[in-house]
């Protein structure tokens, strides 16, 4: 059974770009970035504070590293170490074929054999302009998927047979077959088209029971999706048009948070829809799958 009242805000980011929502269990915290705004938060579930990193550079993506207090990040610019301690940036890879004068990273994850699936685009996502890498523990990067606008949204399958990745303007969900000893990819279906007036899939999480949840940017929320017929089975409503990603948080994995955006909205948007940006939290009902640590 999903939840269906609204989200709720957990703290007013008022993020122009909100992404990349992720739990970090150690330190009993949330994560999340405002891209345009270089910043990433951490928000500590115990006492209820929100502490912000500021970066010189646009960050899209932050996931746990092998490293205790730091943090893998994806940039403009390549993909990092952040040190949350003394607010350091430590480049691990710029190698990720891109003109960072006008390119920058933007959604990823780790597979179970700890690589780093990191994606591309064009700050203006100009078409097919961007890729999807894969980098592992050596720092190898291999280039997994190729002319895409704005790849977003990955999650594997609890059997690890299965990645789900979308690029957004496809409106679809493809499910590829999964090789994780090699990491090779190769297209199976789409499990799950969004129709234009339902919005643009975005960020996505699976949660225990093998369905897909999927931010709905122009869709005022998020959905729940099964893979096998692309079926709608609940909607968590959002006061925020734009809604970009998602993340399972909390010990058990039984709390969801919802990132949003102000990106593109005018000042009469703002005044009909004043928490764009916010991060929400809701109990949806579900616990969340396993997310995998980075081992860079």
């Amino acid at each position: 059974m999903v939840n269906k009242t609204g989200a709720a805000v957990l703290y007013p980011s008022g993020c122009m770009l909100g992404e990349s929502p992720m739990w970090h269990n150690e330190r009993q915290s949330c994560f999340w970035v405002d891209i345009e705004g270089c910043t990433i938060y951490e928000y500590s579930f115990p006492d209820k504070s929100c502490r912000q990193y500021e970066l010189s550079k646009r960050v899209s993506l932050v996931v746990k590293g092998s490293i205790a207090d730091e943090l893998i990040v994806g940039l403009q610019g390549g993909v990092a170490r952040f040190n949350l301690l003394n607010e350091t940036l430590t480049m691990l890879t710029t190698e990720l074929n891109a003109d960072w004068k006008s390119y920058r990273c933007n959604d990823g994850g780790c597979d179970n054999m700890g690589r780093l699936w990191i994606s591309t685009t064009d700050l203006k996502h100009k078409k097919d302009a961007g890729a999807l890498y894969c980098v592992d523990k050596n720092l190898q990067v291999s280039e997994k998927l190729g002319k895409l606008s704005i790849s977003n949204g990955m999650a594997w399958t609890a059997d690890n047979k299965r990645l789900y990745h979308t690029d957004s303007v496809t409106g679809a969900i493809k499910s590829y077959l999964y090789d994780e000893r090699t990491g090779d990819l190769e297209f199976e279906c789409i499990a799950v088209h969004i129709p234009v007036e339902k919005g643009v899939p975005d960020g996505i999480a699976l949660d225990a029971e093998g369905k897909l949840w999927i931010a709905l940017w122009g869709g005022y929320g998020v959905g729940r999706f099964d893979v096998d017929s692309g079926e709608m089975l609940g909607f968590i409503d959002v006061p925020a048009p734009n809604v970009s990603s998602c993340a399972f948080v909390g010990d058990a994995l039984d709390q969801m948070i919802i990132t949003t955006a102000k990106k593109g909205m005018t000042e009469n948007d703002l005044k009909g829809f004043p928490e764009s940006g916010h991060i929400f939290i809701i109990e949806p009902g579900v616990t969340g799958a396993t997310v995998f640590n980075c081992v860079l």
